[in-house]
C-alpha cells in the first residue's frame, strides 16, 4: 500500500513504491499544501452541518463522508480542469474541489432540486444513486473523448481523462465488471477510483472479496494500486499518476483508496448494530485531517494563525449552509419534468399533463 504520511503525521521517505510518487508531492507549493488542509476541514464542516440538519428534519437523508475526506480531496485536487468526474452519492469532497456549491448537494437531499449544478460547466456529473451504474457512464464518456482526439496528443491543456468513483460494495455489481471489460478492450482513458471504506452498508469487505480489490485490475489487463486513503498526499500523488497515464493513451487504471467509513452508511442506518465501537476508535487515531495537520505544523508549512483562520472560515461556511438550506423555496412540482431531454418529448409532455391534472384534483379537498 502506498503511504507518504504515517498516522502520526511523519513523512515516509523509504521504500521503492513510495519513492515513485514523492516527486508529485515535492512539486507542490506550501500554499497548495495549505489549500489541501483547508479543503479537508471545510468539507468536514459541511458534512457535520448536513448531518445535523438531517437529524433536525431539514433533509430527507444524508450520506456522510466522515473519514473519507483525504481520499476525496486528494483525488479531486489531482484532476485537471478538462478531466471529467462521475461520482456516486457520497463524493461531497470531490464536488467541493470541482467548485460545486454545497447547497446544491443539500438541496438534492432535501428534495428541492435534482442536483442543481451544470455538469458541463463543472466537469462533475450528477450524483448516481444506483450502485456502480456511473462506472459504465464514465467508461462510455472516456471512449467518447478518446474518439474526439483528446487523448495522447501530448498537449497538457487538451489531453483529458475520466475518473469514476465507487465504493467497495459496488465492485460486486455487474456494472463495474462490465465497465472494466469495456475500458480494457477499448483502452479507454478512465481511472476507476474505489473508496474501500470497508463496509457495504452492513457487509464487511472481507466478506465481499477473496483478494484485495486493486488486484482485480490485473485480471482485466490494466494496472491497479492500493493507496492509504487517509493520507491526502499519497492519494493525490497516486491519482495524479493514474490520470497522467490515462491522458497519455495508456488506458484504464484502478486506484483502491483504503480508508474507513467512521459514520453510518447514511443517516437511515445504525452502524452499532453490525460493527464494534473498538474498530471505530482505532480508525479515529488514523484521522486524515489530524495527521496532515501534524505534518504541516512539524514542517513549519503552517502555523496557529493559519489553522485558526481555517476554523473561522469553517464556521462561516457552516452558517452559509444552514441559512441557505432553511431558506430554500419549495420547488414547482411539475419542474421535475424539465431538463430531462434537450428537445421536447411527446411522452414526457403527456406525463407532465397527467401529473398536473392529478394534483389539481386535490384542490379544495381540504376545505
Amino acid at each position: 500500500m502506498i503511504q507518504l504520511l504515517t498516522p502520526e503525521g511523519q513523512r515516509v521517505e523509504g521504500g521503492t513504491d513510495a519513492a515513485d510518487y514523492t516527486a508529485y508531492v515535492d512539486a507542490l507549493s506550501d500554499e497548495e499544501l495549505r489549500g489541501f488542509y483547508r479543503d479537508l476541514v471545510l468539507i468536514r464542516r459541511v458534512d457535520t452541518e448536513a448531518t445535523a440538519l438531517q437529524r433536525q428534519g431539514e433533509l430527507g437523508i444524508w450520506a456522510s463522508l466522515l473519514g473519507q475526506e483525504a481520499a476525496q480531496v486528494g483525488s479531486g485536487r489531482a484532476l485537471a480542469p478538462q478531466d471529467h468526474a462521475f461520482p456516486t452519492y457520497r463524493e461531497h469532497g470531490v464536488a467541493w474541489c470541482r467548485g460545486v456549491d454545497p447547497l446544491n448537494l443539500l438541496g438534492m437531499f432535501r428534495g428541492v432540486n435534482n442536483g442543481g449544478w451544470d455538469p458541463a460547466e463543472k466537469n462533475f456529473h450528477l450524483y448516481t444513486i444506483i450502485i456502480g451504474a456511473q462506472t459504465l457512464h464514465a467508461t462510455g464518456y472516456a471512449m467518447g473523448i478518446q474518439r474526439d482526439g483528446a487523448v495522447g496528443t501530448g498537449d497538457p491543456d487538451r489531453d483529458a481523462a475520466v475518473i469514476a468513483y465507487f465504493g467497495d460494495g459496488a465492485t460486486a455489481q455487474g456494472d463495474v465488471s462490465e465497465a472494466f471489460t469495456f475500458a480494457a478492450v477499448m483502452n479507454a482513458p478512465v481511472v476507476f477510483f474505489c473508496q474501500n471504506n470497508q463496509w457495504a452498508i452492513s457487509e464487511p469487505s472481507e466478506r465481499q472479496t477473496r483478494i484485495p480489490l486493486y488486484q482485480r485490475a490485473r485480471g482485466f489487463g490494466f494496472p491497479g494500486v492500493r493507496v492509504d486513503g487517509n493520507d491526502v498526499l499519497a492519494v493525490y500523488a497516486v491519482t495524479k499518476h493514474a490520470l497522467e497515464e490515462a491522458r497519455s493513451g495508456q488506458g484504464p487504471f484502478l486506484v483502491e483508496a483504503y480508508t474507513y467509513r467512521m459514520g453510518a452508511h447514511t443517516t437511515s442506518d445504525d452502524p452499532t448494530k453490525y460493527r464494534v465501537s473498538a474498530d471505530v476508535e482505532v480508525w479515529k487515531l488514523r484521522d486524515p485531517i489530524a495527521r496532515f495537520k501534524a505534518w504541516l505544523a512539524r514542517e513549519g508549512r503552517a502555523d496557529s494563525t493559519f489553522f485558526d483562520a481555517v476554523e473561522a472560515q469553517a464556521d462561516e461556511l457552516a452558517l452559509h449552509v444552514r441559512r441557505g438550506t432553511l431558506e430554500m423555496p419549495d420547488p414547482d412540482a411539475p419542474s421535475m419534468f424539465d431538463h430531462v431531454y434537450v428537445e421536447p418529448h411527446p411522452l414526457l409532455a403527456a406525463e407532465r399533463e397527467q401529473f398536473v391534472a392529478y394534483h389539481a384534483s386535490f384542490e379544495g379537498s381540504h376545505s
